[in-house]
Order: C-alpha cells, then structure tokens, then sequence
C-alpha cells in the first residue's frame, strides 16, 4: 500500500476500476461488493481471481446483474448492508463503491459494522466516494443533490478506529463518467433512484441544459468528471 496521502490530488484521472485493481491484492480472495448495483465490480473482481459476490436492495439492478454472463461463479444476494447474508469472518474484502452514501444516515456505522463483522482478522474495507463537486455532481444536482449523504458518509468513515478498523491508504483521483446521451443519462438514475421520475420531468430543460453544457465529446458519447476519494482499512 501506499503511504496516506497528505493532499487531495483530484485532478489525477483514473478509472474506479484501475485505482481498486492497483490497491487490492484480489487473486484466490473472497471479496464482496456491498450495493453492487448491476454487478460490473463483482465482474470486474472475478476476472482478477476473486471468488465474488454482490449485495443490493434493487430488484431492477439485481435483475441486469443477474442477466449478464458470469465470469467466474459470481453469486448476487438482494439484500442490505446492514444486514449481510454472511457469516463473520469469511470475506477478505468487502466493498463499498458509490455505495454508503445511499445508506440512511443513521444506519451507515451499522452498515460499516456488518463488514467489519464479516471480514476476516486483517481484511481489507475498501470505500470508494464521490465528492460533492465536479461537472458530474453539477448534473445532478438539480434533481439529485448528495451534498448532505457524502459529508454524512465522511463523518461515518471519521469513525471507523472506534469499531476496529485501521486507516492504512486514502487515494484522490477522478473518474470520467461516459454517458452516450441524456437519454442515457436518465436511465442510468431512474434506474438507481427510481422515485426521481417527477423531478426528472419538471427540470428536464435544465437537465438537458447542463448536459450540453458541462459534458465534454469523448470515444464513447459524453464525459463527465467526478472527484473521488478512496479510502482503504484494515480489520484489526
């Protein structure tokens, strides 16, 4: 691992997927995806030797998950994060990606205390987060503003040493969102936050205002730039 960096350096880009395949050991590890969504982590995680598995509430994104050609055995549950179809300590990895922020408030440490629950002695916490800046949190933002949930999500990582995890990495960089249009665009929230659907029509001149505006012509449509901040524990 590398040393906890001192200063934000937000404007490295870098893909989600290479900064977690670059900081985890994953070949022979079990490892979950907790809010996997439509599965490409867990994917992602099979093709580097990962025995994986995927955890989320989402019948939708279960069902396109569960859709696609496995790769190596991975298993989805529908389920939530605080309460994990695990038994203690049988993972080596657990995950949140994008993820504790859609948590309650409330019940992030609940959350944070089920993956330390199953998580071997000395496994590895990964949570990757979006900041609460950049052209893709602008997008958002009229509809879907995270401002609150991510400095809730911070303060609830703040906490992690008083349940027994170890801070041993934290990683800035941003990841481009691609997005073929806005069609696109919308798909992909409704898909997540479904209950957006009114909010989605009453700004939808808005929405397809900041979509040109800040989304920049790339190979695979429009890009959109998100700070991320990763942060990496170990269970002690």
């Amino acid at each position: 691992m590398n040393p906890i960096s001192a200063e934000p350096i937000e404007n490295e880009i870098r893909a989600n997927s290479d900064v977690l395949t670059a900081s985890i050991d994953l070949q022979g590890k079990r490892a979950v995806d907790i809010g996997c969504g439509t599965g490409t982590l867990v994917r992602l995680m099979a093709r580097h030797g990962a025995k994986s598995f995927g955890v989320d509430n989402n019948p939708a994104q279960l069902e396109k998950a569960r859709s696609e050609k496995t790769l190596g055995g991975e298993i989805f549950h529908q389920g939530i994060a605080e309460k994990l179809p695990f038994d203690d300590a049988c993972m080596d990895v657990t995950i949140f990606f994008n993820s504790l922020h859609h948590i309650a408030g409330e019940q992030m440490q609940t959350a944070l205390s089920e993956a330390w629950r199953v998580l071997k002695p000395g496994g590895i916490l990964y949570v990757s987060e979006p900041l609460a800046s950049g052209p893709h949190f602008d997008l958002m933002a009229p509809v879907h503003d995270e401002t609150e949930v991510r400095a809730q999500a911070k303060k609830a990582l703040d906490k992690t040493p008083s349940m027994g995890f170890e801070k041993i990495d934290e990683i800035f960089h941003t990841h481009i969102v691609n997005l073929a249009d806005f069609d696109a665009f919308r798909e992909r929230m409704l898909r997540i936050n479904p209950e957006l659907n009114d909010e989605f029509d009453k700004f939808e001149d808005k929405l397809k205002s900041l979509f040109a505006n800040l989304g920049v012509r790339g190979k695979k449509g429009f890009e959109f730039a998100q700070p991320m901040r990763v942060e990496i524990f170990k269970k002690t």
